[in-house]
C-alpha cells in the first residue's frame, strides 16, 4: 500500500469550509494537472496523511483522465495544481476554481506567496470562511490589488479591528479596487476636522463607504464637510454619518438651501433644525416642497409660520401627508380652528400630527368626552393639543386621583378649561401637590378650581419655599395665587429682610386699629 497525502475536493460548501491551511512554498511536480494533487509526504508536511487502496488510487487516476489537462506553466506561473489546492482550502470546488481562473487569468502569473499573504490579511480582519469565500467568488481581484493591501492595514492597524466584518465583506465584494486608492487621507479628512478616532469607527460602520468615499475624491469631502461647517458641521456628520452618502451638489445643497429660504435665509435657524434632526436632509427635495405647499394651502400657513413650526418639531417633514396631516389638519377646522388657530395649536402641540390614533390619540379623545368636553369644539382642540405630551396612562391616573379627592367630572372639566396643562402633569408630583395644599397647609380641595394653575408649580423649590416665607409674616390665610404667580425677582425683593421688617410692622399696625 502507497502512503500518499491528498486534499480532496469539499462537494459540500459552505456548510463543512475547512480552516484555510498553508501550502509549501515550493512547487512539485504533479501527476494530475486539473485535479487536487497527490503529493508526496515530505512536500506536503502541514497536511494529514491518508492511505489509500490500490483500488481508490485506480478510480482517481480513471476520473483523471476525463478532467480537461492544461499546458505545462511557465517559468512565471504558479503551478495550476497549487492553485486549486489553495482555492479549495477557501472554499471552491474545481468548476468554481476552472472559471475563476479562466476569467481571471493573471491569478495563474501571482505567486503562491503572495495568495497566502494577502488570505492573511484578509483573515487578520475578519474575512474568513464562508466570507472569504463569498468576497473572492464575487471580486476575486482582492487577492492580487495593492491598493487592497493598504486598505487592510488601515483597518487592522489604525480602526484597531474594529470596522464591522459585514461592512468590510460588502465593500470588499461590492467596490472595484482602483476606487480604495487615497482612502487613507479621504478619512483622516474627519480627523483633521476633530472627529474622534472612536466616533470615526461609529461613521464609517454607519455610513455606505464607497459612496462616502471610495466614489468621492478628497476635494469633494472636504468641500462637503467645509458646507456643512455653516450649519453645525462637523457636529451633523457624527449625529447623521449617512449624511457622508449623499452628493453635495445635487442632494444637500438643494435641500439645506431650501430651508435656508423658507426660514428667510436665517443660518443660524437653519442649522438649529439640522441639528434637531440631521435626518431631514434625507429626504429628497420633493417630499420638502410638498409637505410645505401642502401646509400653505390646506392650513393657510405662511412660509414664516411653517418654519417656525418646523424649528420647534423638524419631524413635521416625517409626517405621512395622506395618513396623518390632512386628516388631522382637517379635524382641527371641523373644531373651528383658523389658521392662525391652526399655527398656535401646531406650536405648541406638534406632536399632534404625528402620534398614533389608535394607540394614543383615540385613548385620549375618550377621555376628554367622558368628563365633558363636546367634541369638534375649540376648547376640545386645545384640551387634546394640552395632553399630546403625556401618556394615556398618565392622563387617566391624573383624572382618577380628581375623582378619589372628591372633584366631580365637571369639576375637572373646569379646571382643565381654565388651565389645560392640568390633565398632562405627572401623577406622582400631582398627588403629592394636592396631599401638601389639604394635609399640610390644611386648605379645601375647591381652591384648586380657582387656581388649578397651583399643581404647575414645583413643590419643594415654590410652593414650599414661599409659603413658609410668607407664613411668618401674613399667618396661614394668604392668597395661593399671589404667593405663586409672582416672579422669582419680584418674590425676592418683596421679602428681603428689610422688606420684611415693614411688613410685619404694616400688619401690626392693622391689627392695632381693628
Amino acid at each position: 500500500m502507497l502512503i500518499m497525502t491528498l486534499t480532496l475536493p469539499n462537494p459540500h460548501f459552505p456548510s463543512h469550509i475547512k480552516p484555510f491551511l498553508p501550502l509549501p512554498p515550493t512547487p512539485t511536480s504533479l501527476p494530475y494537472k486539473h485535479s487536487h494533487p497527490i503529493i508526496s509526504t515530505k512536500s506536503r508536511q502541514h497536511f494529514t496523511l491518508v492511505s489509500f487502496s490500490a483500488d481508490f488510487l485506480q478510480t482517481l487516476s480513471r476520473k483523471s483522465t476525463k478532467m480537461k489537462s492544461y499546458s505545462s506553466p511557465s517559468p512565471h506561473t504558479t503551478d495550476i495544481g497549487f492553485l486549486f489546492t489553495f482555492f479549495q482550502q477557501i472554499g471552491l470546488d474545481e468548476k468554481e476554481t476552472q472559471l475563476l481562473l479562466e476569467k481571471h487569468p493573471t491569478l495563474e502569473f501571482t505567486s503562491l506567496e503572495c495568495l497566502q499573504t494577502r488570505v492573511c490579511s484578509l483573515r487578520s480582519v475578519g474575512i474568513d470562511g464562508i466570507a472569504l469565500y463569498r468576497v473572492i467568488v464575487k471580486r476575486p481581484e482582492v487577492l492580487i490589488s495593492e491598493e487592497i493591501e493598504s486598505l487592510l492595514c488601515y483597518i487592522y492597524n489604525e480602526l484597531e479591528g474594529k470596522l464591522e466584518v459585514e461592512k468590510i465583506e460588502k465593500l470588499l465584494a461590492s467596490t472595484y479596487p482602483s476606487l480604495f486608492a487615497g482612502f487613507v487621507m479621504k478619512v483622516s479628512s474627519l480627523l483633521d476636522h476633530g472627529i474622534s478616532k472612536e466616533k470615526l469607527i461609529y461613521v464609517l460602520n454607519s455610513v455606505n463607504i464607497t459612496k462616502a468615499f471610495c466614489s468621492k475624491t478628497v476635494d469633494e469631502i472636504e468641500r462637503t464637510i467645509a458646507y456643512l461647517v455653516r450649519f453645525g458641521g462637523i457636529e451633523l456628520i457624527a449625529q447623521r454619518p449617512t449624511l457622508l452618502n449623499f452628493d453635495l451638489n445635487s442632494q444637500l445643497i438643494p435641500r439645506i438651501g431650501f430651508l435656508v429660504e423658507l426660514s428667510g435665509r436665517d443660518e443660524n435657524a437653519t442649522g438649529e433644525v439640522l441639528r434637531k434632526l440631521p435626518a431631514i436632509l434625507t429626504y429628497s427635495l420633493e417630499h420638502l416642497e410638498s409637505h410645505v405647499e401642502f401646509l400653505r394651502s390646506f392650513a393657510g400657513l405662511s412660509d414664516s409660520e411653517i418654519f417656525r413650526i418646523i424649528h420647534v418639531y423638524p419631524n413635521v417633514m416625517s409626517v405621512s401627508r395622506e395618513r396623518k396631516l390632512h386628516p388631522r389638519i382637517d379635524f382641527l377646522k371641523q373644531c373651528g380652528l383658523n389658521s392662525n388657530d391652526i399655527f398656535k395649536f401646531l406650536s405648541k402641540a406638534p406632536l399632534f400630527l404625528s402620534l398614533s390614533f389608535r394607540e394614543n390619540l383615540s385613548k385620549k379623545l375618550g377621555f376628554l368626552v367622558k368628563i365633558g368636553y363636546e367634541n369638534r369644539t375649540k376648547d376640545f382642540a386645545i384640551a387634546i393639543g394640552a395632553v399630546t405630551r403625556t401618556s394615556c396612562e398618565n392622563m387617566q391616573k391624573v383624572i382618577e386621583i380628581f375623582l378619589d379627592y372628591g372633584l366631580s367630572s365637571e369639576d375637572i372639566l373646569a379646571m382643565s378649561k381654565k388651565h389645560p396643562q392640568v390633565l398632562q402633569y405627572n401623577h406622582q408630583s400631582l398627588e403629592k401637590k394636592m396631599e401638601y395644599l389639604i394635609e399640610d397647609i390644611g386648605r379645601e380641595i375647591g381652591e384648586l378650581l380657582a387656581f388649578p394653575a397651583f399643581l404647575g408649580y414645583k413643590l419643594d423649590d415654590r410652593i414650599k419655599h414661599r409659603y413658609e416665607v410668607k407664613k411668618k409674616i401674613l399667618g396661614e390665610g394668604m392668597s395661593l395665587n399671589k404667593l405663586l404667580s409672582v416672579s422669582t425677582e419680584r418674590f425676592a425683593k418683596k421679602n428681603s429682610s428689610k422688606q420684611v421688617k415693614k411688613d410685619v410692622h404694616e400688619e401690626k399696625t392693622k391689627e392695632n386699629v381693628t
